[in-house]
């Protein structure tokens, strides 16, 4: 044994056990909010959440899924860091992607085909029950925005009318070439909101933490917010806009690599010898040239424009899904200032959003008008019952269960390395570790949706677009202790699943 090992265990170990404790005092957050909820039901307070704070229903079951879901977390329980170790990058994407499709199926079959997929988006609430009736879109468009308010003839239903006409027309769009109905509504829900599990991962690839990708990719696949995507839109909006978040990452990279090595002096000492640089031989730097743009292709500066517009195409449309998700800007913000792409990738994204916002704006329908009448109709209903006392911290009980205690432990070492002792608080932050700031930019955007008044009850499903951003804090856990952390993610995902009956 070395001299430091010992000193450097003992450090490990209290690391650790501050890990468990911020654990602990968020599972007792948990209870309390289960105690504090059942208490005010009993009172005929209006919570309208039987399970309070889950918005769902007591009712321990089992399913077809459920020998499933337990044969999946063992797996990747077991398997899953070592093969995120030693795969190749694209089969590990690709099995990470196969396992949370798979991990989402599972969880949702607990409930049983027909209850936890097939009739979950059918119901007079959701999206499906306006589809038939939108058989113009334009005229959906221009007047979306005067059937939003509560207790007119045509009224939209409550999901509809919650979130601007982008979310409902993904629905319209499915039937409008055959896939039609709940059980396919579900099965896309499920399929594109798995792709965060490759999104997250990506991220932190593109922004040069490939250890920290690997190490997230296990974490990914088995989010107990799997619960809540299988099979809800709020899944699909998560799988919509980061992918979004990816792509700038993506370009980003495109971007340093064409500055690197694809600009004129990377390039010159990339491709030609010291002579052919200085201009002998070979016809001087005008012989290099054609080198130099091949090289500056290959680098990446051809993919970095298109990926930068389709990265703000996504986002902008994500706003457009649902009024929050205005706020994954912070999110992709703190991407391109970690991907030092502030200038060149974050402004083509802007200007693919603005298409976006264009296009429904000259369709008719305007964004700000459509938010403050939402707010309105938002009052008109139940929230007005529902007393934000409670749920402005059971809430976060909500946000525990959907993370698992894996997040929890890896925020707390993210907030201790970005506000702990050690290196200045204007080093950190001058250079900051991308896992870093992607997992502060979450917090900050998780903490301006809990103070806002806005997402009372129902956020382990609101949240899921921006709770999927703590997931890359996992990497900072150790590695040895990597497998228990992803039993307790699975453990969580199977006890929600199995004790409640979640209403979507």
């Amino acid at each position: 044994m070395t001299r430091g090992t010992l000193p450097a265990r003992i450090a490990s170990g209290r690391r650790t056990a501050r890990d468990l404790e911020a654990v602990a005092v968020a599972l007792f957050l948990v209870g309390a909010a289960f105690g504090v909820g059942a208490y005010l039901n009993s009172s005929g307070v209006a919570l309208w959440a039987p399970a309070a704070p889950l918005f769902a229903q007591w009712l321990p079951h089992a399913g077809p899924g459920t020998v499933l879901a337990v044969l999946i977390a063992f797996a990747v329980v077991v398997w899953g860091p070592s093969y995120a170790g030693y795969l190749s990058w694209r089969r590990l994407l690709a099995a990470g992607y196969g396992v949370a499709v798979a991990w989402t199926f599972a969880l949702a079959l607990i409930d049983g085909w027909q209850r936890g997929l097939a009739d979950r988006l059918a119901n007079p609430n959701e999206y499906l029950h306006e589809v038939p009736g939108i058989t113009d879109i334009p005229t959906m468009l221009r007047t979306f925005s005067s059937r939003i308010l509560d207790f007119q003839p045509d009224s939209w239903t409550t999901h509809v009318s919650g979130h601007p006409p982008g979310a409902t027309l993904v629905f319209v769009w499915l039937d409008r070439v055959g896939l039609s109905g709940g059980a396919w509504a579900a099965v896309v829900c499920v399929l594109v909101g798995s792709l965060v599990a490759v999104a997250v991962p990506v991220t932190l690839w593109a922004l040069d933490r490939p250890e920290a990708a690997r190490a997230t990719v296990p974490f990914a696949a088995l989010f107990p917010g799997a619960v809540w995507i299988g099979a809800s839109a709020d899944g699909l909006f998560a799988g919509i806009t980061a992918s979004g978040v990816a792509l700038l990452a993506v370009a980003a990279r495109g971007f340093r690599a064409g500055r690197g090595r694809g600009g004129p002096n990377g390039v010159l000492s990339a491709v030609a010898p010291r002579g052919f640089q200085a201009g002998r031989g070979y016809g001087g730097l005008y012989g290099v040239l054609p080198a130099v743009v091949a090289r500056g292709f290959r680098t990446g500066l051809r993919s970095a424009v298109p990926c930068s517009l389709l990265s703000g195409v996504l986002l902008g449309f994500g706003i457009y899904l649902s009024y929050g998700l205005v706020l994954v800007g912070l999110i992709a913000l703190a991407v391109a200032f970690a991907g030092r792409s502030t200038a060149r990738a974050l402004p083509l994204a802007v200007l693919g959003a603005l298409a976006v916002v264009a296009v429904f704006t000259l369709g008719g329908f305007w964004w700000f008008e459509g938010y403050h009448l939402v707010v309105e109709r938002y009052y008109q209903g139940i929230a007005t019952e529902r007393p934000y006392a409670y749920w402005v911290w059971a809430n976060l009980a909500c946000l525990v269960l959907c993370a698992g205690p894996a997040l929890v432990a890896g925020a707390r070492r993210s907030v201790v390395e970005l506000v702990g002792p050690g290196r200045g608080v204007f080093e950190r932050w001058r250079r900051p570790d991308p896992v870093l700031l992607v997992v502060a930019a979450a917090v900050v955007v998780l903490a301006l949706a809990d103070l806002s008044g806005l997402s009372k009850a129902e956020t382990e499903r609101i949240w899921l677009p921006f709770t999927v951003w703590l997931l890359p804090a996992v990497s900072l856990l150790p590695v040895p202790s990597r497998r228990w952390w992803l039993a307790g993610q699975a453990a969580t995902a199977l006890a929600v699943n199995s004790l409640v009956l979640t209403y979507w």
